[in-house]
Parts: structure tokens; C-alpha cells; sequence
């Protein structure tokens, strides 16, 4: 058989065809341990108490005030109002105090309680007006349910919206939401770097080296005057 020559692909290329077999069998788990490490990562952000944008709350169908707050209103046409998550993350387990009474009337921008930790004070302002229905009679039973599950279990008042249309303008809704609540994260970073450096130069260690992220429940270790700070900077836009 003139002519014709048997070139054996193992002899000449064998060696080249076994290393890329054997580097994408690698490679299989490789990139599936790259994906179960990125899991496990976030869980330990969650376990380490990193406050990013991530581990937030946004349910998309109620609506957000400017002041922390948040408004549901339901088919009865009593709206739900509680505080927000990522206020409730930046200062970690609190009490509320001045509640309102059934029946009382309160107007947007008005007082509507106060959320109290060690001796530390914060107010919250109504971001709506109407008339109290009631207020969680679970929260005096269960009060870390304002923790767990502030858009469930941990709601503060139910209230008769006076001038519903009207006021849900200024709140944001869905997307707008989750978009204003990352940009208040960054905001309250740069919040931080400046009231440490001004009234607790000793707590710098609230923020963390990776990335710069910051610890959860932050105002907790700061002193009264940077909550004060926050009162002016993030809660009291209504009184401005």
C-alpha cells in the first residue's frame, strides 16, 4: 500500500490533548467551588455582620418615605406603617416609646414614636396623615419582630389615610426604591467617616478594611451625639 502513511495522534499530540482533558475535568470543579465559595462568603458577610446592600429588604410593592419609614396600604383601605430595614440595620435592636392611641389624629411630619436604645433616642416622623386604628399589639410581646420582620410581624401602626394620593408622591415605589436605599447606604458611609473623625475618633474600627464595608447595627457602639447627627442628616427631612 504505496503511499499511504499511519500517523499515530497519540504519538505526536497525545501529550497535548491529555493536558486539555485533564485541565477542563479540573476546571468542572474549580468553577463550581468558585461558586459555592461566593455563597459561602455572603453567608459569612451575614454571620460577620457586614451591612451591605445585599442583605437587604426591599419588598417592591410598598411604598418608601425619605425618613426611614414605609406605607402599605391594604384592600380595606387602612395603611400599614413601620420602619424600614436598613434603619433598623444601622442601629441594631431598639425599643419604641411614645406610641400613639387608637383614634388620635396625626399629620404628616408629625412625631409618630421614638426608638429608644440604651439611653440613645431617635424620633420618628409620620409620613403620612390620618387617623390611628391601632397599633401591633404583638410588639410589646414580641418586640424583636421589629428586627426580623419589619414588613410582616414587626409593622408599628395601622392608619385611615386623610390625603393618601397626595402624600405617596414624595415616597419611592419598586425599583425606585431599591435604588434610593443602596444610594442611602453610601450616603450613610460617608455620614460615617465624618462623624467618627468629629465625635468618636476611637471607633474607627467600625469600618472594616475590606472594601471599606461597615459593621451592622453600627450606631449601637457610636456615642448620643452621632445619633443626633443622624437624626439631623436622615430622619428629620419632614421638619426641615
Amino acid at each position: 500500500m504505496d503511499g499511504f502513511s499511519y500517523s499515530d495522534i497519540f504519538a505526536t499530540k497525545g501529550l497535548e490533548y491529555l493536558v486539555i482533558i485533564a485541565f477542563l475535568i479540573l476546571l468542572i470543579p474549580f468553577t463550581v467551588l468558585l461558586s459555592r465559595q461566593a455563597r459561602i462568603n455572603k453567608q459569612i458577610q451575614k454571620t460577620l455582620g457586614i451591612l451591605t446592600a445585599r442583605i437587604l429588604k426591599i419588598p417592591q410593592g410598598l411604598f418608601y418615605s425619605r425618613n426611614h419609614t414605609w406605607l402599605f396600604m391594604e384592600k380595606n383601605g387602612v395603611a400599614n406603617v413601620g420602619l424600614d430595614d436598613l434603619l433598623l440595620h444601622i442601629t441594631g435592636g431598639v425599643k419604641l416609646g411614645n406610641l400613639k392611641q387608637p383614634g388620635e389624629m396625626i399629620s404628616k411630619g408629625d412625631l409618630l414614636t421614638t426608638i429608644e436604645q440604651n439611653g440613645k433616642l431617635l424620633n420618628i416622623f409620620s409620613p403620612i396623615s390620618g387617623k390611628v386604628v391601632t397599633t401591633n399589639p404583638h410588639m410589646q410581646e414580641n418586640p424583636s419582630s421589629l428586627n426580623e420582620d419589619p414588613y410582616g410581624t414587626g409593622w408599628i401602626y395601622k392608619v385611615k389615610p386623610s390625603n393618601w394620593v397626595a402624600e405617596i408622591k414624595s415616597c419611592y415605589f419598586a425599583g425606585e426604591a431599591t435604588t434610593w436605599q443602596e444610594k442611602e447606604l453610601l450616603r450613610f458611609k460617608d455620614f460615617l467617616a465624618y462623624t467618627m473623625k468629629n465625635n468618636s475618633p476611637a471607633a474607627s474600627q467600625i469600618i472594616l478594611q475590606d472594601g471599606g464595608e461597615i459593621c451592622d447595627n453600627t450606631l449601637s457602639a457610636l456615642p448620643d451625639e452621632t445619633w443626633k447627627d443622624f437624626q439631623k442628616e436622615f430622619l428629620n427631612l419632614y421638619k426641615l
